[in-house]
């Protein structure tokens, strides 16, 4: 009986036994007869015996034995016994095995064979399987065959070359000249390997990126080939010319073209084409069109070209296969925080990947809807988000219902304590009742915050009415200055109370300064001593107090005097009621100056202000940024008011400079005199990550002295939590033009990210001063 067929009888005999016992038995039996015929030499049989040896190792049986005779028949020069020893090698040795390095001589002489067929088989082994020693022994024999005539051998010697660089990186330049010259032929399978090739060069060594560059024409025309080339039955893939080479140049291009603005743009026409013309309706056509995605999303593209890639991602979350829908949105979820607005517009499609059946794209899902929700959205983000929460596995509740509570913590301003001061404001008659029931309810318990705020802005408001204890609608009680002062010092010092609360109580003691006579000294001590407190906000408005109480003692009286009524209807004021979506503001429109006050976004400015503004929230004398965060909803004549007590203006404007990949950068200046300037660059974080190693370097011209003095920190926190801030000082002593070029530079997710930024014009400074009549 011929071998093959004993080969053919023993798979049919395993396979017909009926129990492992069985099975093993039979195993055994056939290793004995295979070793047998090792020991008995050059009978003809032993590369029979070998590929019966190999189908035993691919059962899981032990086969080591077979690793000589590996050896043996590798150095045969029978070409069906070679191959079926190199096959032997790839299946039995490794790198580790000393009988590894006894092939390495054979390989070698092999790579030289004037049969393409046996070069392949070399090619194939020291791919699969050669050690870092055999890949330096090897190295120019792979470096000769990368410049052969024959097609064949050139493709399998490329991918050999790939090996060689894994296992010993600092071979990579040996590689390099040849590599380029790859991208000329014809055959798809040499190009395919030379993609590969350059792509391994360039991620082992990045000092190849600039030459490299150099290609990207020739790529960009053999894809352009690709995609508008006639039917090919070769390398057709439903309907795709070659998608695995489409895609391995796409993944080389989106290397290249990373931040680099030449490369960008050299292939910026060619995505759109490909994102425009390849099918997606078969899985060829979607895996080019995702790595055309991953390429724009990379590199520098235009604002347009990101747009169209988003769009590709959204109608892949219509698409029938589950797959696609899920790295869709993988993939959104990568760029939510950079096209965040591009992302938007398929938030209903997104919300309604919840519903699916698949526990991983219902998660991947419900990221991305948290990452969707915003000041805009927040309302009917949460209705979905809590009708998914009522019907989600088990295994997501945890993190959705996280999810929700962050998103409403973030985004839901709590406003009843500001509705309710309103409402209390409007009704002058009941002002004696209110004041009498919530100092009652003070004194009584002080662990409900809200209500402790509100009764503190009363008592501060009208603490005259309390202590005359004329009220018609209760019990009369007399409650005296000593009474009140020490309700609201149990306030302060309670840990019970929060920051805002303690501030609340605060401001009131210093409103009943003007509203009592025997305890003003009570009063001032009780000021004086959170001039040092640790929390800012309280000590800010403590040392305001006190410059009140010396410097401006004189207006204290009327800057402290009762608030005007709130109007109900005003702008901003919904008590609750809001059922319309709320509206950004419009970056685009510029903000109004209200009565000379110049106003910018309060993250923007430093301001200090002396009035008196003690409505809803911004209950304190002095503020710092709150004024433009609040007071456009402000009453016009609340306005009026608030400007008719200003005492002194001072506003520092700032600009932006530079916004991108979550990094805010905007200049502030400081100070201004006729020869010197000093500014602030101000770094903010609107990522969902924290911005590390953040450095800035500064240049200016020749003739103006440049001092930038040490920076606050490296690390920007995530989602504007924090702020890293470097002064420069510039000295100009001719005056000439100002500019100044700066270097960013930071990591965010471990991505590098290097920008430079000109600063052809400087925000200048404001001041204005206005005295309030007495």
């Amino acid at each position: 009986m011929p071998s093959s067929v004993r080969l053919q009888e023993m798979i049919r005999v395993i396979r017909s036994a009926r129990t492992q016992g069985e099975e093993r038995g039979i195993i055994q039996r056939e290793c004995a007869d295979i070793r047998a015929q090792f020991r008995q030499g050059d009978n003809g049989e032993r590369s029979h015996s070998l590929a019966k040896l190999l189908y035993v190792h691919m059962l899981g049986y032990p086969a080591h034995f077979g690793q000589m005779e590996c050896v043996r028949l590798i150095a045969s020069t029978r070409y069906s016994e070679k191959r079926i020893g190199y096959l032997g090698a790839m299946m039995l040795l490794d790198e580790n095995q000393d009988a590894s390095l006894l092939i390495t001589n054979s390989i070698k002489n092999d790579l030289s064979h004037s049969s393409q067929y046996v070069q392949s088989l070399a090619l194939c082994t020291l791919a699969c399987m050669g050690s870092a020693e055999m890949c330096r022994d090897l190295a120019p024999e792979i470096e000769r065959l990368l410049r052969a005539s024959n097609s064949y051998i050139k493709k399998k010697a490329t991918l050999c070359a790939v090996h060689i660089i894994r296992k010993v990186p600092e071979l990579a330049e040996l590689f390099t000249p040849s590599a380029r010259s790859l991208l000329s032929e014809k055959n798809h399978g040499v190009l395919h390997g030379a993609v590969v090739l350059i792509t391994e060069l360039c991620e082992h060594n990045p000092g190849t990126l600039d030459q490299f560059r150099k290609a990207v024409p020739e790529l960009v025309q053999i894809m352009k080939g690709l995609v508008t080339s006639s039917y090919s039955p070769e390398h057709n893939v439903a309907g795709i010319s070659d998608p695995f080479l489409q895609v391995r140049i796409l993944r080389l291009l989106r290397i290249l073209g990373h931040n680099n603005d030449t490369a960008s743009d050299a292939m910026n026409d060619l995505l759109a084409q490909v994102a425009t013309n390849t099918d997606s309706s078969k899985t060829a056509g979607s895996a080019v069109l995702y790595e055309t995605v991953l390429t724009i999303m990379d590199i520098n593209s235009e604002s347009g070209l990101r747009v169209l890639a988003v769009n590709i991602l959204g109608r892949f979350l219509l698409n029938n296969d589950r797959n696609i829908r899920y790295i869709s949105m993988t993939s959104l979820q990568k760029i939510v925080q950079t096209d965040h607005n591009a992302v938007q517009r398929h938030r209903g499609t997104i919300v309604d990947c919840l519903k699916d059946q698949d526990t991983s794209v219902k998660r991947r899902a419900l990221e991305l809807s948290l990452a969707l929700v915003s000041a805009v959205n927040i309302r009917s983000m949460m209705k979905e988000l809590l009708i998914f929460l009522s019907t989600c596995p088990p295994e997501l509740r945890s993190h959705t219902t996280s999810g929700i509570f962050n998103a409403a913590e973030r985004y839901h301003q709590d406003e009843t304590v500001p509705n309710l001061i309103q409402l209390i404001t409007t009704a002058s008659e009941l002002h004696c009742y209110t004041v009498h029931k919530l100092y009652r309810a003070l004194v009584k318990d002080i662990s409900q915050q809200s209500l402790v705020q509100v009764a503190c802005w009363c008592i501060g408001e009208y603490g005259d009415l309390l202590l005359k204890g004329e009220c018609e609608e209760i019990e009369p009680v007399q409650v005296t200055e000593d009474d009140v002062l020490d309700a609201l010092e149990t306030v302060l010092q309670s840990h019970m109370s929060s920051p805002a609360t303690r501030g609340f109580a605060l401001t009131a003691t210093m409103k009943l300064s003007t509203r009592i006579t025997d305890n003003v000294d009570r009063i001032r001590s009780i000021v004086s001593i959170y001039g040092s407190c640790i929390d800012l906000e309280l000590q800010q408005r403590a040392v305001e107090y006190n410059a009140l109480f010396k410097k401006y003692d004189h207006m204290r009286a009327a800057v402290l005097e009762r608030m005007p009524v709130m109007d109900k209807n005003s702008p901003g004021h919904t008590n609750g009621d809001t059922s319309g979506e709320i509206k950004e503001p419009d970056p685009s429109k510029p903000k109004p100056v209200e009565a000379g006050l110049l106003l910018e976004p309060a993250s923007q400015c430093y301001k200090t202000y002396l009035f008196q503004i003690n409505a809803v929230h911004l209950n304190f004398l002095l503020i710092k940024e709150s004024w433009t965060k609040n007071v456009s909803w402000f009453p016009q004549k609340y306005k009026a008011e608030m400007q008719k007590r200003c005492v002194y203006v001072h506003v520092v404007l700032t600009e932006t400079v530079y916004e991108k990949n979550g990094l805010s950068l905007k200049i502030q200046c400081d100070k201004q005199t006729e020869t010197e300037v000093t500014v602030t660059l101000i770094g903010s974080n609107s990522a969902q990550n924290d911005i590390t190693n953040f450095t800035l370097q500064a240049a200016v011209p020749k003739s103006v002295q440049l001092q930038m003095k040490a920076p606050s920190g490296n690390v920007i926190p995530a989602h504007g939590l924090g702020q890293v801030t470097q002064t420069v000082v510039l000295n100009n002593p001719n005056k000439v033009s100002l500019k100044m070029r700066i270097r960013v530079s930071f990591s965010n997710q471990g991505a590098v990210h290097q920008d430079t930024v000109q600063i052809d014009s400087f925000p200048t400074q404001a001041c204005q001063t206005s005295v309030s009549p007495l």
